[in-house]
């Protein structure tokens, strides 16, 4: 299990970060979402990977999964949507007023 979560964190940020290094905005943001993805991902299965076990104290404290990761990811979600919604307005709006959507400036096709 832990094997096919590392091997798909690994995916979906080389995916992000080839993403990133597009010309248009539109695969830029979704590279940059892809990463916050693969980060949230990282960061929720850092508080043990265990099936079977309750999210309360009844089965003892050694299959207690850690709840501070799953806080952490929760806030980072949220944070990554509003960032996400700030970027399409960003990008709509240099759309509209320079008239091309290529993030580099340059006037190369």
């Amino acid at each position: 299990m832990e094997v096919l979560v590392s091997v798909l964190v690994g995916l979906m940020t080389a995916s992000g970060i080839y993403l990133i290094l597009r010309r248009r905005t539109f695969p830029v943001m979704l590279g940059i979402s892809m990463l916050g993805y693969a980060v949230n991902l990282f960061l929720f299965v850092s508080g043990r990977l265990t099936q079977g076990s309750a999210p309360l104290l009844g089965q003892g404290i050694d299959k207690y999964p850690d709840p501070l990761p799953q806080a952490l990811v929760l806030t980072a979600i949220v944070i990554g949507f509003a960032m996400t919604a700030f970027l399409i307005v960003l990008s709509l709006r240099a759309l509209r007023d320079l008239g091309d959507d290529r993030v580099d400036g340059g006037d190369a096709p």
